[in-house]
């Protein structure tokens, strides 16, 4: 183990204070030590000593000015980490949270998840310490403007593609595609998450939350079970909680809760999802609006929880599907949810487990999904939206759909089989983690010292 404990004081003296960051490399790199004493070729080439290293990392400053006409300032992130499988592909984040060490664990993580797709894209992510909460669509406009402004240097369609991730929607999408037309003169697949108006692609809203259910599918399916009539729960409101609500529905599971900053919905039959769309995608209102319609679900605020963890995962339920955000299930919210009878995790956020949780779900041998591989539907859709835009076509969303869920069943076969071949069928953390950095490195020995 000293090997990979060199690589991390060596993160940690190069990346000081990126906490986040050295949890998602520990969590996967530690479980490629079965790879490397079977393979040394990678150590040999200094694979991991190299993949821990962004290609790029851009750091600028966005000025902009609000609607009172004071000048705001923000600080902005482009990680460009590994072009080995193709141009860099990630979301963009716009969120109070955002820093060095957050972007970078998200580009870390998206490097094995581009990989798991079996698509030709490489890994990164970006965003800024900006909140578009509270702000006016002017204020919003203006912001996604002067971030533009500076990142359209580095991106491109066969360079860098951005895409929407928290705080960046449909919305942020268009205006900061609208700038980068106007600044490149160019009229290129730069972005995805793009209005099916100018170059989207259907089935791409629904695509992230869609893959996270099909992908617990899938692993239900390998030990003889179905989602249907199973209870769920899952945190969240936002873009991947609700179309992962969608999609338990088409496939007869009762997802009942859901969540947002201050708190969190029960809904014993069954989260009404048109009335979470009306609430969330339209009105953009708190869920506390929830129950003024449905009276006989609840309403739980943050500040009624049980001190050290989230309410969602309290509620008794057959499959937990976290959609909200980074380390939002904790130990002691796995151990509750083990308690109660839940036999399968499948990951809708980034790395929503921490590594505790992440070491019961596999001890325990349940179904348990990693965000890398669960919820990677939403990058290869926006692969599949890049397709679209370069052979100037648009695929039916039935076409998109089907493209997405063979994806996802690839991607369980591959952890699946990965996790097999080396011992340990029922851990998909080290399938997944094996397998998509397997496709990476390989790549990267024969593209020679880059």
């Amino acid at each position: 183990m000293s090997y990979f404990e060199d690589v991390f004081d060596y993160l940690k003296r190069s990346s000081p204070a990126q906490t986040e960051f050295y949890q998602a490399a520990e969590e996967v790199l530690y479980s490629l030590k079965p790879l490397l004493e079977k393979y040394p070729q990678y150590k040999k080439h200094k694979i991991i000593e190299r993949i821990v290293e962004p290609e790029r990392q851009i750091i600028f400053r966005v000025n902009w000015v609000d609607d009172n006409g004071e000048i705001q300032v923000n600080k902005a992130f482009r990680v460009e980490f590994n072009s080995a499988l193709g141009p860099y592909k990630g979301g963009l984040r716009f969120h109070p949270s955002v820093n060095a060490g957050v972007i970078k664990f998200l580009g870390f993580e998206q490097i094995f998840k581009n990989a798991l797709t079996g698509l030709q894209i490489g890994g990164g992510k970006g965003g800024s310490d900006f909140d578009p909460k509270g702000k006016s669509d002017n204020e919003i406009m203006r912001f996604c403007q002067a971030f533009m402004s500076e990142l359209y240097r580095h991106i491109g369609a066969n360079t860098d593609v951005p895409a929407g991730d928290i705080g960046v929607g449909a919305r942020e999408i268009g205006y900061m595609f609208g700038m980068y037309k106007k600044l490149a003169n160019r009229y290129e697949g730069v972005l995805t998450g793009k209005s099916l108006k100018w170059g989207g692609s259907l089935a791409r809203t629904e695509a992230t939350g869609y893959g996270c259910v099909y992908f617990a599918k899938y692993m239900l399916e390998a030990r003889g079970e179905t989602l249907e009539g199973k209870k769920c729960v899952v945190s969240g409101s936002g873009n991947v909680a609700i179309y992962t609500i969608e999609k338990l529905y088409h496939l007869k599971a009762l997802p009942i809760t859901c969540s947002d900053s201050k708190g969190m919905i029960i809904d014993e039959e069954g989260i009404d999802l048109e009335l979470l769309k009306e609430l969330k995608e339209k009105q953009r209102a708190r869920l506390t609006e929830y129950v003024k319609y449905r009276p006989n679900a609840k309403y739980i605020p943050v500040e009624e929880y049980k001190k050290g963890m989230n309410g969602v995962w309290s509620v008794p339920c057959d499959a937990a599907f976290p959609s909200a955000t980074q380390n939002e299930l904790n130990l002691e919210d796995a151990k509750t949810l083990l308690e109660n009878g839940c036999t399968c995790v499948s990951e809708g956020a980034n790395m929503p487990s921490t590594a505790q949780a992440v070491d019961l779900f596999i001890e325990a041998k349940i179904a348990y999904g990693p965000g890398k591989a669960a919820n990677a539907g939403g990058v290869a859709t926006s692969q599949l939206e890049m397709a679209q835009n370069a052979s100037m076509l648009a695929w039916t969303f039935e076409e998109v759909e089907a493209k997405l869920e063979r994806i996802m069943k690839n991607i369980f076969d591959s952890a699946s089989s990965t996790a097999a071949e080396f011992g340990q069928p029922t851990n998909l953390v080290l399938g997944a983690n094996i397998a998509g950095f397997r496709k990476v490195a390989d790549a990267m020995i024969e593209q020679g010292l880059v």
